[in-house]
């Protein structure tokens, strides 16, 4: 068991699967409402959103985290003002600033002669770099993800279903659909340092998509969805260690590759639950023959009369 536990004794090791396991979490309460909300390509626009932001933030000096957060902002509120003002539909919108986010992001760091950090670093993350302040920041990051969603957990069920009856019943749908498009931006930004822009989507998805082959209430779904992110992260880090490949995109690949192994799981164990068993047949025993009934004793013959005494002569 040695090839199991000698990784993780090594210090950076520890910190990676630290962060990656918060970030499952994260990722896992995010992502089941992403699922149920259909906001997949919201989630897939925001982590390629980020790419400008960063870039500038590591240009400038400043928190890369910090950058990737103001450049999802733009997006977010980009997003809106198309919906509002140039009357797009919600993909619509979503597929312009999308594509027009990463072109400036490609743009920022093509035209940068200074540009020193490692872009494969910003595109697909470099978990085994997470320092403690990561750590730290990632758990704040899951504290706030698991208060909002409980708090907002009858709107986000509402609006899930009827948005007319949610705001009937005072459940404030679109505030209720701001705190989510604000709790996909925070996994998204949060996460990216752990998978970097382009694979934090698979961590986003993928462990909720596996989760809902075995259970369909949003509570449950999240506490296994995290399981599994948890487990994909340890298991894509002893991938990286033993096979020598990219840390982030061993995580991704492993939590997807899941995906298909619990659906077929799920399914395998219907199929074999619902599946008839052979019916025995008896032969049916044959009948037992009644005993005779019993006769009662014929009944004694009466006895036969005493004959009278003759009379006597000369009476």
């Amino acid at each position: 068991m040695t090839w199991l536990t000698d990784p993780f004794s090594v210090d950076f090791m520890l910190r990676a699967l630290t962060g990656g396991t918060l970030a499952a979490v994260l990722c896992a309460v995010v992502g089941t409402w992403v699922l149920v909300r259909g906001m997949a390509f919201l989630g897939e626009a925001l982590a390629h959103g980020m790419l400008p932001g960063v870039a500038i933030a590591t240009l400038t000096g400043a928190p890369a985290v910090l950058g990737a957060a103001v450049s999802a902002g733009v997006m977010v509120f980009g997003v809106g003002a198309l919906r509002r003002r140039a009357r797009l539909s919600y993909d619509t919108s979503i597929g312009l600033l999308f594509v027009g986010m990463l072109a400036l992001g490609v743009i920022i760091v093509s035209s940068s002669r200074s540009f020193a950090t490692d872009v494969t670093a910003i595109l697909f993350g470099d978990v085994l770099a997470v320092t403690r302040a990561d750590l730290v920041g990632l758990a704040v990051a899951v504290a706030v993800a698991l208060v909002l969603a409980a708090l907002f957990h009858r709107p986000f069920t509402a609006a899930a279903f009827d948005v007319r009856k949610a705001t009937t019943l005072g459940l404030r749908p679109r505030l209720a659909e701001v705190v989510l498009v604000g709790l996909v931006t925070l996994a998204v930004v949060a996460s990216y340092r752990a998978v970097g822009t382009l694979l934090v989507v698979g961590l986003l998805l993928a462990p909720a998509a596996a989760a809902r082959a075995w259970t369909r209430q949003v509570g449950s779904t999240m506490l296994l969805a995290a399981v599994v992110g948890s487990a994909a992260v340890a298991t894509g880090l002893l991938v990286s260690w033993h096979a020598g490949t990219a840390a982030g995109a061993s995580i991704a690949a492993v939590a997807v590759a899941a995906v298909p192994v619990s659906v077929g799981a799920a399914a395998l164990l219907a199929h074999r639950v619902r599946a008839p068993r052979p019916v025995r047949t008896r032969t049916p025993a044959p009948p037992a023959t009644a005993p005779a009934p019993a006769t009662a004793p014929a009944p004694a013959p009466a006895p036969a009369p005493a004959p009278a005494p003759a009379p006597r002569e000369g009476a």
